[in-house]
């Protein structure tokens, strides 16, 4: 069964209506540029197979109510106490697609809504750093977009799922999740430039050169509206301040040493880690250009030591999926997503993988660790229509 197949089998179980039709999209690792977003920087994800799927059909009445294989009880609003049901928060889940109906309404107002049952199915990992929640909003906000008939783009829906994760669910995150779900190439990767939102397709070749991402996901759970995250961001707008730019995309690695003389440790140490996670990208997009996948595999490294020492947001879990899967052969590794937990990615040739993946299993079982979840993610289409 695939995540189309159990949101319509779900469907079928809130409702006797037919279902008006099936949207997906999918989840995303981040091969590398890790909390440039919000920083108006540069980010490279790709689109995963895995995806979350949305079933709807129509209501007679303006309620909303969404149901999820992942929560035991349906979540219903009426399309005119939606603001208010929004605001007053505690919606866990379900804040996610109604958060996205409700952002959809906002960004058309003079659409005309009707009322709808949606039955989520997700195939996606929760609490991976492969941004289940971009999933989701991207499938729903693709579905009402249909359905409702407002008429917006792919770019435009995903500043819909932003506006929902941020002012609805009340998670501080950029926009690269929603456009990576909603852009997807098969065999690609995304750039995206945060502060234009300009993108443009980084064929990867993983396939034709024998490579792999291997994925680890430690199972430390994650979640971006807690502490850590609002602190780093923070960290990032006082580091901008004390230049007097609009983001730290705006400084380069030659304003480092001036950023050291006038910022406290950890502020610089945080900026440090945008300025040149930037640049990483940009030289990742030039090698995968010019040589092809085989030689990122540094920079990805660079990356999670960055990620690791200066932005402080890896775990022992992560720093150990890392070592090991370099030791195994892999040509970089790094965490992915917004830390704290989550996965991180390896990117090695697809003959060591079995053995890269018993080397996990036995390191985290040497060190007590849970039992990681290991497997491998090859790039894939965005958000799209299934039937």
């Amino acid at each position: 069964m695939t995540a189309v197949d159990d949101a319509r089998a779900l469907l079928a179980t809130l409702t006797d209506a037919p279902a008006v039709g099936v949207w997906s999209a999918p989840g995303r690792a981040n091969l590398i540029g890790e909390h440039t977003d919000y920083n108006e920087g540069f980010v490279l994800p790709f689109a995963i197979a895995q995806r979350t799927a949305a079933a709807v059909a129509l209501r007679d009445d303006d309620v909303i109510r969404v149901r999820s294989t992942f929560a035991d009880d349906a979540v219903e609003v009426s399309l005119a106490e939606l603001d208010a049901r929004i605001a007053a928060g505690g919606l866990d889940w379900a804040g996610y697609p109604l958060g996205v109906a409700w952002a959809l309404r906002a960004e058309v107002p003079d659409a005309v809504t009707r009322g709808v049952d949606i039955a989520l199915a997700s195939a996606v990992p929760v609490g991976a750093g492969l941004s289940s929640s971009a999933a989701i909003e991207g499938a729903v906000a693709s579905a009402l977009n249909d359905v409702w008939g407002t008429g917006l783009d792919k770019v435009a829906l995903a500043r819909v799922g932003r506006t929902a994760e941020n002012d609805a669910v009340g998670a501080p995150t950029g926009i690269m999740d929603q456009m990576a779900s909603m852009l997807g190439v098969t065999d690609a990767a995304t750039f995206l430039d945060c502060r234009t939102l300009q993108t443009r397709p980084v064929p990867l070749g993983f396939a034709e050169t024998g490579l792999e991402i291997l994925v680890v996901d430690t199972l430390v759970e994650h979640a971006h509206a807690s502490g850590g995250y609002r602190e780093r961001r923070a960290s990032c707008e006082k580091g901008a301040a004390a230049f007097d730019v609009r983001a730290l995309r705006d400084l380069t690695v030659d304003d480092l040493p001036r950023a050291r003389e006038i910022l406290d440790d950890v502020t610089f140490r945080r900026v440090r880690h945008i300025v040149t996670e930037n640049q990483r990208v940009l030289d990742t997009v030039a090698a995968l250009d010019l040589a092809g996948p085989s030689a990122i595999g540094d920079l990805l490294t660079a990356s999670h030591a960055s990620m690791r020492d200066d932005f402080e947001i890896s775990v022992p879990e992560l720093d150990l999926a890392v070592e090991t899967t370099l030791a195994a052969g892999a040509l970089g590794a790094r965490m992915t997503g917004g830390g704290f937990g989550g996965a991180a990615i390896a990117l090695i040739p697809a003959e060591l993988v079995p053995a890269a993946t018993d080397a996990v299993y036995a390191a985290f079982a040497a060190s007590g660790f849970r039992t990681p979840n290991v497997f491998t993610v090859t790039p894939s289409e965005g958000a799209r229509r299934d039937a």
